[in-house]
């Protein structure tokens, strides 16, 4: 009983530390698009394995702001989006944690909130309008519009794929003027990424155009994941196309560990990303 208190409490102090002090914007003023049910919160899980925050039942997409401080900010923007298998978000561990070590490069991230659960087709929705947001309101945050990409974990990384490869794509109908607006992202970084190699004999899902001018990319994923697989059949795609691509793949990680602490693969892909986006963003 001790110890399942001290969890609770440490969820509480991470979800409190991480909402301070922080903007929330709402991606759909009116009416959600392809949406159902009415604006509410989203719901926490039950679930708090492995201390990690699990959002579901998002009906009001959004994108919660982390700025870093004013002497570091480097011009770029990063959208983060957590991953979950499209049923849930994994919001610390692949959300609030990673806009903090980003906030630390200079970074300016916006972690989205995209629906859940199994609304696959209109979380697409959501991360290209808050792209669209985003690059609107550039000026507001100091941000180079030439320099806004997309970070992704797991299934966040196939929207992060998704979005790279079907920016010219109208996947809802135009609202206002933000929606003539690019959604392409300029960089792409997908960290274990999901469902790459959904096509028949397990080959490149053919919802992403690899040969629709994809921005660079950066891959990383370890053999002893159960999605593995896709980040080798993308990397190879991408390079048949001619897209900038750097791949790494460790032996061993597993799956959904986010940067922390104890996992090689954890500590392994910051230290690589970070090198990465240095060369193919902060000095192109």
């Amino acid at each position: 009983m001790k110890l399942l208190f001290i969890v609770v409490l440490s969820i509480f102090f991470i979800k409190t530390s991480f909402s301070q002090h922080r903007d929330t914007i709402y991606l759909w003023s009116g009416d959600v698009p392809g949406e159902t049910e009415a604006k509410h919160d989203p719901i926490q899980t039950p679930d708090t394995s492995r201390n990690v925050i699990r959002l579901t039942d998002v009906t009001n997409p959004a994108i919660i702001v982390f700025e870093p401080e004013e002497s570091m900010k480097n011009g770029a923007g990063v959208i983060v989006c957590p991953g979950g298998g499209y049923r849930i978000l994994a919001m610390d561990l692949e959300g609030y944690e990673v806009a903090e070590w980003l906030n630390k490069l200079g970074f300016t991230v916006f972690v989205l909130q995209y629906r859940v659960p199994n609304k696959k087709t209109e979380a697409l929705f959501d991360i290209q309008r808050a792209m669209r947001i985003v690059r609107s309101r550039a000026t507001q945050w100091d941000l180079d519009i030439s320099k806004l990409g997309v970070l992704g974990f797991s299934a966040g990384g196939s929207l992060s794929a998704r979005v790279s490869t079907r920016y010219n794509i109208e996947t809802y109908p135009k609202i206002d003027d933000l929606d003539t607006l690019s959604c392409r992202p300029d960089f792409a970084v997908l960290i274990y990424g999901a469902y790459f190699s959904k096509g028949p004999n397990r080959t490149l899902t053919p919802e992403l155009l690899v040969d629709n001018n994809p921005p660079p990319m950066f891959l990383f994923g370890t053999a002893d994941d159960k999605a593995g697989h896709s980040s080798l059949v993308l990397a190879d795609a991408l390079r048949g196309s001619n897209v900038p691509v750097e791949f790494h793949f460790l032996p061993t990680g597993g799956h959904g560990y986010g940067l922390r602490e104890g996992n090689p693969a954890a500590e392994t892909w910051p230290g690589l990303a970070e090198n990465w986006l240095k060369e193919y963003v902060l000095n192109k």
